[in-house]
């Protein structure tokens, strides 16, 4: 569905985990697009109906790349640069609840 139309100079590479696994990415893009060029599909599964999402639009509008960051649940990739050690969970299914006191 996507293609890198041509090489960009790059400022390096910063090395972030995902589900525990560190990956090497280019420094200076989303997450969202780090994520795909790595491999790494599908970012999460629907809550309904366990169906597999990854990133659509690339701008923040239709929530498909959601992931956790560094603890952080529902990040939206698309909107989120890459860090040198960001940790990335993807996230499958309905959101455990913890119980109110």
């Amino acid at each position: 569905m996507f293609k890198q139309m041509a090489e960009v100079a790059t400022s390096g590479t910063v090395a972030l985990y995902v589900d525990g696994k560190q990956i090497q990415v280019a420094a200076d893009q989303t997450l969202a697009l780090a994520l795909m060029q790595a491999g790494v599909t599908p970012l999460r599964h629907t809550a309904v109906s366990g169906e597999p999402r990854a990133p659509l639009c690339l701008m923040g509008v239709c929530f498909d790349c959601l992931v956790q960051v560094d603890g952080r649940a529902n990040v939206q990739a698309c909107m989120v640069r890459v860090c040198p050690g960001m940790r990335v969970v993807l996230q499958h299914g309905a959101r455990a609840l913890e119980p109110q006191a």
